[in-house]
This record gives C-alpha cells, sequence and structure tokens, in this order.
C-alpha cells in the first residue's frame, strides 16, 4: 500500500498514480487506485466522469461504506479504481471532530482487509498539502512515493514530505518507509533539471529511482481524453517511462519479498 504524496502542486504526482498504476497492471497485477484529492484528477483520468462519481472516497471515510462497493472497475484491465465523489471537499473538515481523526482510513482499511486481498498494490494519490487527507493516507500506507518535479522549488518541497514522513512515523506510524522518489518533468535541455536531479541523488542515493520522467506533451493531453499515457500512446517518451519506472519498482521488490517472513 503506497501514497503518493508531495504537498507541492503540479509536480505529476496524479500523473504518476494513474500511469504507474496503469503499467503495473498491464502485466497481470491487480491495482486499486485510491482518489483522495478533492479535485478528482485521477478519476478523470481514467475516464470516470464527475456525474458517475456517485459513491467514493468520501462514502467510505465519513459514512462508512465498503470498500467493494465504491470500487468501480475502470477501462484497464486489471485496474480498480476508487473515485473522488463531490463531498470529498468537505471530508477534511468533518474529519476534524471525529475520534481518531487521522487513523479513520487505517481503521476502514482493517474493515476491508478481505476484499484488499484482492489486490496486489493499492495506491493512495494524495492531495496536494499536508491536510487531513494526506495524513490519513501516510497513517494507512506501508510507504510513500514522491513524486519531485526536476525545478528550483521542488527541492525545498521534498524536505517538507521528509519531515512530514518522520513526524508521522514516529506518531502515529512506525513502519512507514519511503518508497523513492520520482524525478518527474525532466527536460534534458534544461541545465537546471539535471543540476536538480545531481542535488536529489547527492542527497537521498539509492531512494531516488533511476528512471526519470521526461517532459512530454503526450503525458499532458491524455488525461484530456480520459486515458493513461501508455493508452493514449504506448510509444510516446513519457509511456515508455511510467514503463520502465514499473518494471524498476518490481525489481527493487523483489529483495524485500524475499526477506518478508512470509516468502
Amino acid at each position: 500500500m503506497i501514497a503518493i504524496a508531495n504537498q507541492k502542486g503540479g509536480v505529476g504526482k496524479t500523473t504518476t498514480a494513474v500511469n504507474l498504476a496503469t503499467a503495473l497492471s498491464a502485466g497481470g497485477h491487480r491495482i486499486l487506485l485510491i482518489d483522495l484529492d478533492p479535485q478528482g484528477n485521477a478519476s478523470t483520468g481514467l475516464g470516470v466522469q464527475r456525474i458517475d462519481r456517485h459513491v467514493g472516497t468520501y462514502a467510505m471515510l465519513i459514512d462508512g461504506a465498503p470498500l467493494d462497493y465504491v470500487a468501480q472497475e475502470t477501462r484497464v484491465p486489471n485496474l480498480s479504481l476508487m473515485p473522488a465523489d463531490p463531498d470529498l471537499a468537505g471530508a477534511e473538515v468533518e474529519l476534524v471532530s471525529r475520534p481518531n481523526r487521522e487513523r479513520r482510513l487505517r481503521e476502514c482499511f482493517q474493515a476491508a482487509s478481505e476484499a484488499l486481498h484482492e489486490y496486489d498494490y493499492v495506491f493512495l494519490d494524495c492531495p496536494p498539502s499536508l491536510g487531513l487527507l494526506t495524513v490519513n493516507a501516510l497513517v494507512a500506507a506501508g510507504s510513500v512515493l514522491v513524486p519531485l518535479q526536476c525545478e528550483f522549488y521542488a527541492l525545498e518541497g521534498v524536505s517538507q514530505i521528509a519531515q512530514t514522513i518522520e513526524r508521522v512515523r514516529h506518531a502515529l506510524n512506525p513502519s512507514l518507509k519511503l518508497e523513492g522518489i520520482v524525478l518527474t518533468m525532466f527536460d534534458k535541455r534544461n541545465n537546471l533539471s539535471e543540476a536538480v536531479a545531481q542535488d536529489v541523488r547527492g542527497f537521498f542515493g539509492d531512494k531516488v529511482f533511476e528512471t526519470v520522467i521526461p517532459r512530454n506533451i503526450r503525458v499532458s493531453e491524455a488525461p484530456s481524453h480520459g486515458l493513461p499515457v501508455t493508452l493514449y500512446d504506448f510509444r510516446s517518451p513519457g509511456a515508455q517511462a511510467y514503463v520502465k519506472l514499473a518494471a524498476e519498482m518490481l525489481r527493487r521488490e523483489r529483495p524485500k519479498r524475499a526477506k518478508s517472513p512470509a516468502a
């Protein structure tokens, strides 16, 4: 269960969530993508229109709707989606007065443990903030994947999310780990992109994925067609980068699985 988070907007977080989930599902992995962002961009990117989002993340978080009731199949084989329903924007306010407000999502997952066993990966697409929805995702997840745009201000943002992960680990979820950092919107014609990449790799080491997501117009166009870029234009550099990212994630997972008691 992986939270995809960065409090800075416009870094490719939702794009990474949708396309990484799609690339993994193409390999036969069963994926559930949970849209925790009230903007609902992940839902749009998978072709689920707002009029069709009758129940979703809000219904589970606030009303206690069963996970298998609110999750729906998408046009992508092996990929299910829990959409951001229209009321999700009010969830932050409603959670404030709830007991165990930071653990609400985790409690929902515990109640849905049998349904969750159907999936190999669960991705949580977080809002571009460090509010209660993001904190709930970090408390429920096993690890955090941080998309990082290759620009100067992004370096400040990644230090903030790293501090947040540490705080959540110490106070609420001791098992939370940094899954890795994905460099996005990389422009090889721009010296700044290369400089940012070098700085991030120098600080975080092998936590930074080798695969870099380039700036690519096809990645930007795909959501307007309700499609992941791997379905919109599989041969495009952006689509191929997400396929490589999925393969790299699987390679990184193998040693972890081999060490686990269940292996």
